[in-house]
């Protein structure tokens, strides 16, 4: 799509660690197309680490109302799928106006939009898991975590219980209200509410204690610790 509007995509960059590193050694692009959601965080993370004058078109599955709020700040954004109209015009304004200081992200304020527009969602309040011949019905509020193994995700309850569901994490996360949930690493979201203890581990990282989990450590990426520490205090 972009190659039809004449425009060479430089390079791809799936996860929060991998841009970093690539902004820290490359010459910054004039403009940079950002997903919400990469594969080890969520891409705010970035500007975390690093200052960047490039140009930002965000392209996101995220709602319209923090979309269009955050709007107010001159940033363009995308919805997907894709389109192509839309996506020529969001390069056509770019061509056409010169980036001043007064366009650049404020991360935190879009942070705090997007959840904003999230809180306006109507969240998942139970979840259905096959147990034998029979379904089994799990509330909200009995979920201390959700969970990924060998390809397949789970739900452990606060009684220790773990069932399979049919959901992988990626869309776990948009359906579960983020006041509550929070993806600390690629194979875990937890419950605020489920949270025991939370301690210092090795490389700037935090490992998180939720009572009767012991499928493996829960540790948060040390490029969300950041992220993690703003999530509680919200």
């Amino acid at each position: 799509m972009l190659s039809k509007i004449d425009i060479v995509a430089e390079t791809m960059l799936h996860s929060v660690a991998e841009a970093v590193e690539w902004f820290n050694t490359n010459e910054h692009p004039d403009l940079i197309f950002l997903d919400i959601q990469l594969s080890d965080g969520i891409s705010f993370e970035i500007f975390d680490h690093i200052e960047t004058e490039s140009a930002i078109v965000f392209t996101t599955a995220y709602d319209e109302y923090a979309l269009r709020a955050f709007k107010l700040n001159s940033i363009d954004y995308l919805l997907k799928p894709i389109d192509e109209e839309e996506l020529e015009a969001a390069v056509s304004k770019f061509k056409n106006s010169k980036k001043s200081s007064s366009d650049n992200i404020d991360v935190n304020q879009l942070r705090s939009l997007l959840r904003l527009g999230g809180a306006k969602k109507s969240f998942k309040s139970r979840f259905t898991a096959q147990v034998g011949q029979h379904l089994k019905l799990v509330d909200i509020s009995n979920i201390a975590c959700f969970y990924s193994e060998n390809k397949a995700s789970y739900i452990h309850c606060n009684s220790g219980r773990n069932y399979p569901v049919d959901i992988p994490l990626e869309q776990l996360e948009n359906e579960l209200d983020p006041e509550k949930f929070y993806r600390i690493n690629r194979k875990c979201i937890l419950n605020i509410n489920a949270i025991n203890d939370i301690v210092s581990y090795t490389n700037s990282r935090l490992e998180i204690k939720l009572e009767n989990f012991h499928e493996f450590q829960l540790i948060v990426s040390r490029e969300r610790v950041k992220d993690f520490k703003s999530w509680l205090n919200n």
